[in-house]
């Protein structure tokens, strides 16, 4: 998980006041996780309608992305997935609605996603299952946005 602990640790620079120097990446995995967080409470973001992680995993695996999702929630080692891949897969309104959130131009947004989206869903999925909505997810996710917003280690 190189890649995840290099962004998160961008994205505690970006939250400490040296957001000039901080990764676009780390903004997206915070947009992604607060998002992700808001539709387990039943809110609505750039994600919303997808159901939280189950939700967004299940797009992606209708989408013929099945196979590289469950190697991201297993415990084996994670399948890459293309920008291209995942914008067919989630859409230009999703997209669109979450380049906006993290103020990432769109055009890279499906790049961008598709290098922390593997790291993201293994860190949330750690026993190589999906936590159930709510409960442990929400407390993951709540863990790992406090861990950023107070530079604390997650």
């Amino acid at each position: 998980m190189g890649l995840l602990d290099s962004v998160l640790g961008a994205l505690n620079d970006s939250t400490n006041g040296n957001a000039t120097g901080g990764d676009p990446k780390a903004a997206l995995i915070q947009a992604v996780l607060s998002m992700l967080a808001n539709n387990q409470s039943g809110g609505s973001g750039a994600l919303g309608g997808l159901g939280g992680l189950g939700g967004l995993l299940g797009t992606l695996q209708n989408a013929g992305l099945g196979q590289i999702v469950d190697s991201w929630i297993g415990t084996g080692k994670n399948q890459p997935v293309s920008g291209d891949q995942l914008a067919q897969a989630l859409g230009d309104d999703q997209l669109s609605s979450l380049a906006q959130t993290a103020g990432i131009p769109q055009s890279d947004i499906a790049g961008h996603l598709a290098q922390i989206l593997p790291g993201l869903v293994d860190h949330l999925t750690p026993n190589g299952q999906v936590p159930e909505s709510g409960g442990d997810l929400g407390s993951e996710i709540g863990n790992l946005l406090g861990g950023f917003l107070g530079g604390k280690s997650a």
